[in-house]
């Protein structure tokens, strides 16, 4: 099968490391995994095996037909479409967990749409750029997205997964991220979500200013007890007590 580019596909058909993305979302018998671009199957397989019920979202027409055959006597539902504008919430399910090798280039807007939507997942693992994993769990530096990745969950570094993993190799190395215990607890304090994103955004808004004449045009003069602190250098908690003011 040749990959289609304006589909960002690189094939990953490496068990340890299909198998090291299945432990990472903790995959057991009983199981409800919706899985995004499932692609030729090869991590299907794996879920599969270990027992859950896998629907699975699918963009390339192409491979709808083989992934129905291979998996026609399986525990498998197969949706025709495009992951960031499918509807989660018509599938109804419940106690999901989300997995996925997807296209770095919608990495963010796939967060997006699993975390902040209606239809969240208990767990989330996704496959994706290596750089990016290490912005959202790693970096001792807070960014928008990291910030907004542990606003719902708890991120994990799993494992680098190298180029050579994949068929065909993409440019970069990837890795595999997990977000664990996905919720809207953090939001309990805070006036609501977007409430506490336009402040994100808006202390971000010009990086080499301090945040508090970032957040001036909000907070007044109560910005002034921000200090000397930067934006990126303000851990989660803080941004929630400052969005519960």
């Amino acid at each position: 099968m040749y990959k289609k580019k304006s589909l960002g596909q690189h094939f990953l058909r490496s068990v340890s490391y299909l198998n090291a993305i299945a432990d990472a979302a903790e995959i057991k018998k009983g199981d409800t995994v919706l899985e995004i671009g499932p692609g030729e199957g090869t991590l299907t397989a794996v879920l599969l095996e270990r027992g859950a019920h896998v629907v699975a979202i699918e963009k390339d027409s192409r491979l709808i037909p083989v992934l129905t055959e291979k998996f026609a006597e399986k525990s498998f539902k197969l949706v025709e479409g495009d992951a960031l504008e499918f509807e989660v919430e018509k599938l109804k399910l419940k106690n999901f967990k989300v997995v996925g090798n997807i296209p770095y280039y919608i990495t963010g807007a796939l967060l997006k749409k699993f975390l902040s939507g209606d239809a969240q997942p208990s767990t989330l693992v996704f496959l994706i750029q290596k750089e990016v994993a290490e912005r959202i769990a790693r970096s001792k530096k807070e960014s928008i997205l990291s910030l907004s990745v542990k606003a719902y969950g708890e991120p994990k570094y799993i494992k680098t997964v190298p180029r050579g993993a994949f068929a065909p190799a993409p440019n970069v190395d990837s890795a595999i991220l997990s977000v664990a215990n996905i919720s809207r607890a953090h939001f309990k304090n805070a006036k609501s979500e977007e409430k506490f994103f336009e402040l994100v955004k808006t202390g971000f808004g010009q990086k080499r200013k301090l945040l508090k004449s970032n957040l001036k045009k909000i907070l007044g003069e109560k910005s002034e007890a921000l200090g000397s602190i930067r934006a990126e250098d303000m851990a989660l908690e803080e941004w929630f007590k400052l969005a519960a003011q």
